[in-house]
C-alpha cells in the first residue's frame, strides 16, 4: 500500500460553481497526501444530460438543456482563465458535446458518452482553479485506466486492467502532479465510453485508490458525514463518528444518498478506509468507515429508499420443486437486475427492485416481464419505500417491546430479516414513509 496516497472525490454541489470549486481546491492545497481528485459533474449538468438521452423531445427543448449545460460552465469560466492546454481540451469536449446533443436518437453507447461530459467538462475547469491555488496539477481522462465491460449505463469494472492501466499510466504522474480526473465514467476493451451508473463517482474513485493502493479516499459531499438518519426529515438527526465497513454498505445499500453503495466493495477488498466529510466544513469532522467491526450491538441509523418496485412471481412448478429461483434469478441476470430483498414461501417469490426516476433506462423492462410471466404469473406493485434499521446484532427478541411498539403503528407490506444482523427491512407505502422514519428515530434513536 502506497502509505501517503490520498484519493479525494467531491460530488456535484461540491463543483456546482467557482467557488464551491475554490473551496475544494483549498483542502487539496491544504493536503499534500491528496494526489489524485476524482470530480462529478457540476450540480444540475447530468440532469441536463439525462433529458438529452431521451427521445420524443422537441428540438427547443434539447437547446434548452444544452444551453443550460452550457450555461453552468460559462458561469465558472466567467471567474477562470483557462490555460492553454486546458482550453483546447475544453473547447473539443463542449464541441464533441454540441455534436452529440444534435442526434436525437442515441444508442445506449451514445447515451453514456453524453452522460460522460459532465465529469469531462468539470474535471477542467477544477484542475484551473487548482493551478490558481499554485497546485502543481494535471488533468488526466480516467477513461484511459478505468476500465470496463461494454454493459453501457451500469459497466462492471474490470478490477486488474485497471489496475494494470493505473500502474502504467497513472502512478508515474503522481509524484510530481496531483492529477484530476473524472468519477462515473469509464472504458470498455473497445475504447468505448462507458457509465457506472448514477451517483458511480463515488465508485471511481474507491476503484482508483484500490487501483494504486492508496491508503484512503475521502468522500466530499455537502454534508457533514454520514447521519442517523436524513437531517432534513429529522431535526435531531445526529452524524456517525465511526461505522465499519458491512454497517456502511447496508446504509449506502438502503438509501443513505451520501455514499455510493458500490464504493465499500473495493475499499473494503483493499482495506482502504473511506472519510465522508462536508467541503464547505472541511474542518467539522465527519464519517470515518473502517475495517474494523465495533462491538457494540443496537440500531444506529434508519433509512429509506424510495420508488421501490414489489415483483411477486407465483406458480404451483414451484412446489417441491427445484430450479424455480435459479430460473428467475438467470433471467434477471441477463437484464442486468440487482436484487435487494427476497421473501418465499411455498409457491411464490417476492423480490424488490429499484425503480429510480431519473435512470437513464428502466430497472426493470417490459422483455425481462415477458420471459417471466412464461412459467409463472408475475405482479408488480409500485410506490413503495425501502425502510432499513442498520446497525450491530440487530435481532427481533421478545424483550425489544420498544422495536415492536414502534414497528406495529405500521402497515407492512414486506418485512425482511435474517440473512443479515446489521439491518431489518420492510416496505411501506411512499405517502407513509416519511412519518415512519420519523417515528422510528424519534423512538429508538434520539437522545432525551
Amino acid at each position: 500500500m502506497n502509505s501517503n496516497i490520498v484519493v479525494a472525490k467531491f460530488g456535484g454541489t461540491s463543483v456546482a460553481d467557482f467557488d464551491a470549486m475554490l473551496r475544494c481546491a483549498q483542502i487539496i492545497h491544504d493536503d499534500n497526501n491528496v494526489r489524485v481528485v476524482a470530480v462529478s459533474a457540476s450540480a444540475g449538468v447530468t440532469n441536463h444530460l439525462v433529458n438529452l438521452t431521451q427521445a420524443g423531445h422537441s428540438e427547443s427543448d434539447r437547446q434548452q438543456w444544452v444551453d443550460a449545460v452550457i450555461a453552468i460552465q460559462d458561469n465558472i469560466l466567467a471567474k477562470l482563465s483557462l490555460d492553454a492546454d486546458l482550453a483546447q481540451g475544453f473547447e473539443q469536449t463542449l464541441n464533441e458535446f454540441k455534436q452529440l446533443a444534435a442526434m436525437h436518437a442515441l444508442s445506449k453507447q451514445q447515451c453514456d458518452e453524453m452522460l460522460s461530459f459532465g465529469e469531462r467538462l468539470s474535471s477542467f475547469l477544477f484542475t484551473q482553479v487548482l493551478r490558481q491555488l499554485g497546485v502543481k496539477a494535471e488533468r488526466f481522462d480516467v477513461r484511459k485506466v478505468l476500465k470496463t465491460n461494454s454493459s453501457f449505463g451500469k459497466a462492471v469494472p474490470d478490477i486488474l486492467a485497471t489496475r494494470e492501466a493505473a500502474t502504467e499510466l497513472l502512478l508515474p504522474i503522481l509524484e510530481e502532479h496531483v492529477v484530476v480526473t473524472q468519477g462515473f465514467i469509464g472504458s470498455d476493451s473497445f475504447g468505448q465510453t462507458t457509465t457506472l451508473g448514477r451517483g458511480g463517482s463515488d465508485y471511481s474513485a474507491a476503484l482508483l485508490a484500490e487501483a494504486i493502493s492508496a491508503v484512503s479516499v475521502h468522500i466530499w459531499t455537502d454534508v457533514v458525514g454520514i447521519f442517523s438518519t436524513d437531517p432534513r426529515l429529522c431535526a435531531k438527526a445526529t452524524p456517525i463518528a465511526r461505522l465499519s465497513f458491512d454497517e456502511a454498505a447496508e446504509m449506502a445499500t438502503f438509501g443513505a444518498k451520501v455514499l455510493h453503495p458500490a464504493t465499500i466493495l473495493p475499499a473494503s477488498r483493499a482495506g482502504i478506509s473511506v472519510f465522508v466529510g462536508s467541503s464547505r466544513e472541511p474542518h467539522a469532522g465527519g464519517t470515518w468507515i473502517e475495517k474494523e467491526k465495533r462491538n457494540e450491538p443496537g440500531i444506529r441509523a434508519v433509512t429509506q429508499r424510495k420508488n421501490q418496485l414489489l415483483l411477486t412471481l407465483k406458480s404451483p412448478e414451484m412446489l417441491l420443486a427445484s430450479g424455480f429461483l435459479a430460473r428467475v434469478f438467470g433471467i434477471l441476470s441477463s437484464y442486468n437486475i440487482s436484487v435487494d430483498l427476497v421473501t418465499t414461501s411455498e409457491i411464490s417469490v417476492a423480490l424488490t427492485l429499484d425503480n429510480a426516476p431519473n435512470a437513464s433506462r428502466p430497472e426493470l423492462e417490459q422483455a425481462c416481464l415477458d420471459e417471466l410471466s412464461q412459467f409463472c404469473h408475475v405482479t408488480v406493485e409500485n410506490n413503495l419505500t425501502l425502510v432499513a434499521l442498520i446497525g450491530s446484532e440487530i435481532q427481533l427478541r421478545h424483550d425489544d417491546s420498544n422495536l415492536m411498539r414502534v414497528l406495529s403503528d405500521f402497515n407492512i407490506r414486506l418485512i425482511c430479516h435474517g440473512a443479515s444482523k446489521h439491518n431489518l427491512c420492510f416496505l411501506v407505502e411512499q405517502n407513509q414513509s416519511d412519518s415512519v422514519v420519523q417515528a422510528i428515530h424519534e423512538h429508538l434513536l434520539e437522545v432525551a
